[in-house]
C-alpha cells in the first residue's frame, strides 16, 4: 500500500500534488498497489469546513471563464463498482457550477436500440458543447468492462466473427484512444477518475442502503449479485487502467473509502486542468464599450 500524505505550508496551509493519483501512461496496474484509504493527516473538519469550499470557489470562478468564452470543454469520466461514491461526488462538486456550463449523463445497462448502434453511439449524446464541462457517470469504458466479466452481453455482430475474444478488449481500448484523443484534438479534453473502494466498505455502505429507510431507493439487488464476481471487475478495471490511461485523457485513482479526501482530490484535478485550459472571460469591443455606457447611463436616468 501507498502512504500519500498531503503537504503542509505554514503560512499556506495544505497543498496537493494531483500526480500523486494520476496513471502512468502504459503503466501496468495492480490495483492492490494502491491505497482505498489513506493517512493523509487531515482533519475531516478541515475538508469540510475550508478545503474543499475554497476549492469549489476557484472551480466556479474558472467554470464561469470557460463557460463564458465558449472555445474549450471538458469530459469527466466516472468509472467505480456499485456505491463507491460517483453520484454523491456529482452532487457535492458539480451542482456548484452554473446549470448552463454543465451536463450530466447516467449510463445504465444499454437498452436494445443501443445494442443496435456501435457501443460508443450512445456517448455522443452525452458530451459536453464547447464552455461545458459534461460528467459521464459511467461511460463508454462500461463496454470494457461489464461485458468481459458477462461475455453473454456482447451483442452478436459487435466484434468481428473470427475474433478470439480475448482479442476484443485490446481492439476496443484502442478505439477508445483514439476517439478521446479526437476529443482532445477537437478542444474537448477527457479526464478520468476510478474510485477504488475496499470490498469492505462496500459491504458497509450496501448494509445502510438496505438497513436505512431513506436509503433503500439507492439499493439494487443487482449490486449484491454483481458484488460476487468482485475479483473479475477488479481484473477488469486493472486492464482498462493500464491500456486506457493516456497523456491526452489521463486516469486518476481514488481512495475512495474516505468520500470527503476523494471530493477533494477531485476538485484540485479539475481545477488543474482548467487551468491548462485557462479560459477567459471574453473582452469587449470598442463598439460595444460604447454601447455598454449607453445602457447604463440610460438605467441609471431613468
Amino acid at each position: 500500500m501507498r502512504k500519500i500524505i498531503s503537504h503542509y505550508d505554514e503560512g499556506v496551509g495544505w497543498t496537493m500534488d494531483v500526480k500523486k493519483y494520476l496513471v502512468e501512461s502504459d503503466k501496468k496496474i495492480k490495483l492492490q498497489d494502491y491505497a482505498t484509504h489513506e493517512e493523509h493527516g487531515i482533519e475531516e473538519s478541515e475538508l469540510l469546513d475550508e478545503l474543499i469550499p475554497q476549492s469549489i470557489d476557484k472551480l466556479k470562478e474558472l467554470h464561469w471563464k470557460l463557460h463564458a468564452e465558449e472555445k474549450k470543454g471538458i469530459v469527466v469520466v466516472l468509472q467505480a463498482m456499485d456505491a463507491a461514491g460517483k453520484d454523491e461526488a456529482i452532487s457535492y462538486i458539480f451542482s456548484n457550477l452554473t446549470a448552463q456550463g454543465l451536463k450530466t449523463a447516467s449510463f445504465q445497462k444499454p437498452s436494445e436500440t443501443e445494442l443496435n448502434h456501435d457501443y460508443l453511439w450512445r456517448i455522443r449524446d452525452g458530451l459536453p458543447a464547447r464552455g461545458q464541462i459534461g460528467i459521464l457517470n459511467r461511460s463508454h469504458y462500461e463496454e470494457v468492462i461489464a461485458p468481459r466479466v458477462h461475455p453473454d452481453r456482447l451483442k452478436e455482430g459487435s466484434v468481428p466473427e473470427d475474433m478470439d475474444l480475448k482479442d476484443v478488449w485490446p481492439m476496443r481500448y484502442r478505439q477508445i484512444n483514439e476517439f478521446e484523443k479526437h476529443l482532445q484534438e477537437n478542444g474537448f479534453y477527457v479526464v478520468k477518475f476510478f474510485f477504488y473502494m475496499s470490498k469492505e466498505e462496500q459491504k458497509d455502505r450496501l448494509l445502510e442502503r438496505l438497513k436505512n429507510p431513506k436509503k433503500n431507493w439507492e439499493f439494487s439487488f443487482n449490486d449484491i449479485k454483481e458484488r460476487k464476481h468482485w475479483d473479475e471487475y477488479h481484473e477488469a478495471f486493472e486492464d482498462m487502467l493500464s491500456h486506457t490511461s493516456t497523456e491526452q485523457a489521463p486516469w486518476y485513482i481514488l481512495p475512495a473509502d474516505d468520500e470527503w479526501y476523494s471530493r477533494y482530490i477531485i476538485t484540485e484535478v479539475m481545477i488543474d486542468c482548467l487551468k491548462k485550459i485557462d479560459p477567459q472571460f471574453p473582452e469587449l469591443s470598442d463598439e460595444d464599450e460604447e454601447k455598454l455606457d449607453k445602457a447604463i447611463k440610460e438605467l441609471e436616468n431613468e
